[in-house]
Formats: structure tokens, sequence, C-alpha cells
């Protein structure tokens, strides 16, 4: 054997080390490139909710459903690497993927977020609304600018109308003191969000009402009603009355038309003869849209309703005096009643 044939294996044994080492070098870099690609910024910019109790998983799934980064998994391997995952804060967030090291730093900052407590009680419009933010420091004119020119994209599907009025759920809002409208917006979207049921859209569509017919009358029956206790009542009135044909001549629906409140309403002054598809003495069937924001109790009344007296007999008229409600079945009924009690 010659020296050179000797000296081959010698050489290849000393080229191992240095093609294992190339190996584990060029699968270094893919891995630190992988990683930074997974940890990089997304372009993405999303409004988003963090539950209060949301642990770093659970972010994680929200930011990915945002599209804010490309692995919510990754962002919470992240967040305990780094330490902070018990220090996400919950709140209302704009935020943009820059990367979930950015992202970490906005969800956790150095102090917590100033919030601003407001409540926002039902039957309120959004006008009403407007004035409360402008009042705690907010862009009233731009909340309201929002409600009535909201964009399509983020618009829920059963709103038909132009508008959100009747979707601001009343509540009480913990806010970010520099919360800007669509975050405002946003929050009261979802917590809309959260009484729509697939029970009661079902529920609403054996009464042949849509979402949004749902949400128009228990607007109506919620500035109708003097408590609670009334409202299945009062929406029994009005179910009987579109089932029968018959006009709504719901007095808080010309206030809307007019933009006035309802003690300011003057028959003699005309106000009854508005021209507006929102008057219902003029215009059968629901108005294009809410009247206001109902709450709770005023969106369940519609969906289970008392429509009929002992007897059986259909509601199809009410007035209130005296603090009380009166109902009638027949046109004559009213009448006597009015006489009697009315004052």
């Amino acid at each position: 054997m010659s020296q050179s044939e000797e000296n081959k294996p010698t050489r290849a044994r000393r080229r191992w080390p240095w093609l294992v080492l190339l190996a584990a070098l060029i699968s270094l870099a893919v891995i630190v490139g992988w990683t930074a690609w997974l940890l990089g910024p997304t372009g993405a910019s999303a409004i988003v909710e963090i539950p209060p109790g949301a642990g770093a998983q659970a972010v994680g799934r929200i930011l990915e459903e945002n599209g804010l980064v490309r692995s919510g998994r990754a962002f919470a391997l992240y967040a305990r690497w780094r330490g902070s995952a018990a220090k996400l804060q919950s709140g209302y967030y704009k935020l943009q993927g820059e990367g979930v090291a950015k992202l970490l730093q906005d969800l956790t900052g150095a102090g917590k977020q100033i919030m601003v407590r407001l409540v926002f009680p039902e039957g309120w419009r959004a006008v009403d609304y407007a004035t409360r933010l402008k009042e705690a420091g907010f862009d009233g004119d731009g909340f309201l600018k929002l409600v009535n020119q909201p964009p399509a994209e983020w618009t829920p599907k059963y709103v038909e109308g132009p508008t959100l009025e009747g979707y601001l759920f009343p509540d009480t809002y913990d806010l970010p003191k520099d919360a800007e409208p669509a975050v405002i917006v946003t929050a009261m979207l979802r917590r809309f969000d959260r009484e729509v049921t697939p029970e009661r859209v079902e529920a609403a569509k054996k009464l042949e009402l849509t979402v949004h017919g749902w949400v128009t009358l228990a607007s109506i029956v919620q500035a109708e009603a003097g408590s609670a206790v009334e409202m299945p009542k009062i929406a029994g009135v009005f179910l009987n009355r579109l089932k029968a044909g018959m006009p709504l001549q719901s007095d808080p629906t010309v206030a809307y038309a007019l933009g006035k409140k309802l003690p300011e309403l003057d028959r003699y002054a005309g106000d009854f003869q508005t021209d507006s598809p929102y008057n219902t003495y003029l215009n059968p069937g629901l108005p294009p849209g809410p009247i206001c924001n109902p709450g709770a109790a005023a969106l369940v009344a519609v969906l289970e309703p008392e429509r009929n007296n002992k007897n059986g007999l259909p509601y199809f008229y009410f007035f209130h005096s005296g603090g009380k409600l009166y109902l009638s079945s027949t046109f004559n009924e009213h009448l006597r009643k009015l006489n009697r009690y009315y004052y």
C-alpha cells in the first residue's frame, strides 16, 4: 500500500468534525432565522380585549387570531422565558404587530393601565353616550361619528341599519383614559355579542324577527316601559300589533325622529305628523332601526312576552297613569280606562 493511500482515511477522519460543525452552524442559522421570523413583526393592527385573568397561552391565542403574532404558543413560551407571563394586564388595546417583544412590552407596561369607570344606563341613545364620554374627557364627537358611520369590516353582520344605535350595550365599562373612539365602540359591540346567543336568535325567528328587528323592538320596549316588570306586557302589545298589521303608535319613536326627549313632544305643534320612517304613527311595522340602546331585560322581554289577558284575549293598547300600566284588548276598553284612570 502506498503512503498516499494510507493518508486518505486520516484526512477523511479530520474532515468529519468540520462537516459536523458546518451542519450544526447551518442548523443553528436556520433555527435562529425561523425563530426570528416566528417572533417578528406581522404588519397587522387590531383592537383586542385581554380578559381579566387571561394567561400567556390565552393571550397568545387572542393575538394570533387577530394576526398580531404568527404563533400564540410561541408568544406564550417567550413570555414565560422572559418571566413576564404573570405580568400581562387585562384591558382593551389597540396593538400593532411589531414583534412579540414589543407586544409583550405593550401588554405588561411599566405601569398599570389608567382606567376610567363609566356607567351607560339602559335606554340611552348614542348621543347621550357621546355626552357622557365628553364629560369624562374622551373624544365624544369621534365616538358619535364612528357610531353613525361605522366601518363595514367590523360592523356585526346582524346590524341592518346604517348606524350602531341599539348595539352599544348599556353596562359599566373600565376604559383606558386615552382610549380612542374605536376602542370604546368595539368594547360595547363585543359586550352586546354576548346577548346574541343561538337560542335567542332562534326565539326571535319564531316571532318572525331578525336580530335587527328584535333589537329594534327591544329598544322601543325599553323606551316605553317604566320598569322591567312592565316590559313583557308592553312587548306583547307591540308583537300583537305587528301580527295584526296595526301601527305601533309609539311616542318614543317620534321623539327619536325629532331628536327630542320624550317630555318635549308637542302634539299641537305637529310633532306626531313628522315625516320620518321612525314615526310609527304614520308608518306601519318597525322603524328602520333601534331608537336607543336596550338592556338585557328589554331584550329578554321581547322573546318572552305576555301577549294575552287572563281570558286569552290579546292586548293591543296600553297607557301609563299614576305610575301604573293599564292594558286593554279592545279600543272601547282602552277608552273606558283612559276616561277613568288617566290624569
